[in-house]
C-alpha cells in the first residue's frame, strides 16, 4: 500500500504571515514613536509655562498639555497618571515644562507643591488687612480678590462654623507662618492654605483643653490675639494671659488698648478718652468679657498662653523703661509702677490720657 503525502499549501499562509509581520512592524514603530515622546517631549522654545487649575484630574491635564503642543499622546499620559497614582494629586498653580522632560518627570513636577513658588512670611499678630496688603505688594494676589474670598462658607473647617457676624469674620484663623505660594494660585487657595495650617496647629489636645476651661475655640483664639498684641515677648505671654483671665473672673472689664487700636485701624501710641468710649463690640473698655472676635492672627506661642495661662495674682501691667512689663496686684501698686514706666508707652502697651479710667 502506498501513502500519498500532501505538500503544505504555502500559498494560502503567505499572505496572513506578511500581514502579521507588517502589523507587528507598525506596532513596534508606533510604540517606538510613543515611547520616544513619553520619554522626552519636544518644547520648541526650550521651556513653556502651564497653569494647572485647582482640582484638575489627569484627563483635563492631559488635554491641556496636548492642546499646548507639549505631548502628542494624551491617552498614554493618562494611563501613566492612573497607573502611577498621580491622578487626583495635581497641585494648582504654574509649572515650567522643560524640553526633553519625560511624561514621568512631568507628572512628578505636577504633583509637587514647591514648583514656581513665591515664598512669603506672614508675621505673628498681622491683621487680615495687613496680610491682604502684603500679598498684593508681593504680586501674589490682589487685596480685593483676597477680601472677596474671605467667606467662611467656602471652606470646610469645623472651627469656622457658627462664628458670629462681625467685621473680619475669619480674623484669627489665617495662621502666621512662611508659605510657598505656587505661581498662579488664587486667593481661595492661599486662604485655604492658611486655614489648613491653623487646623494642624490647633490640635486635639488644645481642643480638649479649651473645653476644660469652659471656652470655645473662638474665645481661645480671641484671648490669644489680645495676648499677641499686648505681650512684649513670648516669655511674658502666659502671665499676660493670666492677668486678663483674672480680670474676667473678677468681673472687671478687659480694658485692652489693643482692642481699641483694632477699632481705630491703627496702632496709636496714645489713646484718647474718646477713643476708649467708641461704641463697638470690640471695645473692651465698654463691654465686659471677650470682644466679639479676635483682633489679629495669633501665633502658636500666644495660643498656648491662652490655653495654659500662668497662675498669678496680678491684675495690672505696665511697660517699664527696659521694655519688659511690670505686673501689679493692686491699683495702688500699679500707679507706683507707672511712675517708673516708659512715659511713651504705658498701660497695657499704650498710653491713655487719663489712667484713672482703668480703676474699675
Amino acid at each position: 500500500m502506498s501513502v500519498k503525502v500532501h505538500e503544505p499549501r504555502r500559498g494560502k499562509w503567505k499572505i496572513p504571515v506578511i500581514i502579521a509581520v507588517v502589523i507587528a512592524a507598525v506596532c513596534l514603530i508606533g510604540a517606538g514613536v510613543v515611547m520616544k515622546d513619553s520619554g522626552g517631549v519636544s518644547v520648541a522654545d526650550g521651556s513653556v509655562k502651564i497653569n494647572v487649575e485647582e482640582g484638575a484630574g489627569s484627563a483635563s491635564v492631559a488635554d491641556m498639555l496636548s492642546e499646548e503642543g507639549i505631548i502628542k499622546y494624551p491617552l498614554v499620559f493618562r494611563v501613566q497618571a492612573k497607573l502611577g497614582g498621580y491622578d487626583g494629586k495635581f497641585q494648582p498653580g504654574t509649572a515650567t515644562i522643560e524640553d526633553g522632560m519625560s511624561y514621568s518627570q512631568i507628572l512628578d513636577l505636577l504633583v509637587t507643591d514647591s514648583r514656581d513658588v513665591t515664598k512669603i512670611t506672614i508675621p505673628e499678630g498681622y491683621e487680615i488687612k495687613q496680610i491682604a496688603q502684603k500679598l498684593d505688594e508681593a504680586g501674589i494676589v490682589g487685596w480685593q480678590d483676597f477680601y472677596a474670598a474671605l467667606n467662611p462658607d467656602d471652606y470646610d473647617y469645623d472651627f469656622l462654623k457658627g462664628l458670629p457676624q462681625r467685621d473680619g469674620v475669619m480674623e484669627g484663623y489665617l495662621f502666621p507662618a512662611t508659605y510657598e505660594i505656587p505661581e498662579g494660585a488664587d486667593a481661595h487657595y492661599i486662604i485655604d492654605l492658611m486655614l489648613a495650617a491653623f487646623d494642624s496647629q490647633f490640635t486635639d489636645e488644645y481642643k480638649a483643653r479649651a473645653q476644660s476651661l469652659g471656652l470655645t475655640v473662638d474665645q481661645v483664639v480671641t484671648m490669644a490675639s489680645i495676648v499677641e498684641r499686648e505681650a512684649g515677648s513670648s516669655s511674658e505671654m502666659a502671665k499676660v494671659a493670666g492677668v486678663f483671665y483674672n480680670r474676667r473672673n473678677s468681673g472687671m472689664k478687659f480694658q485692652s488698648c489693643a482692642t481699641v487700636q483694632y477699632i481705630l485701624h491703627e496702632r496709636k501710641p496714645t489713646l484718647s478718652i474718646a477713643d476708649t468710649k467708641i461704641d463697638s463690640p470690640y471695645n473692651t473698655y465698654i463691654y465686659p468679657d471677650f470682644p466679639i472676635g479676635p483682633i489679629c492672627n495669633p501665633g502658636i506661642d500666644s495660643i498656648r498662653a491662652a490655653l495654659y495661662p500662668e497662675a498669678t495674682d496680678a491684675y495690672y501691667f505696665v511697660v517699664g523703661k527696659d521694655g519688659s512689663h511690670v505686673f501689679s496686684t493692686t491699683y495702688e501698686d500699679h500707679l507706683a509702677a507707672m511712675n517708673g514706666a516708659d512715659p511713651a508707652v504705658s498701660v497695657d502697651g499704650s498710653a491713655i490720657e487719663n489712667q484713672d479710667s482703668l480703676k474699675q
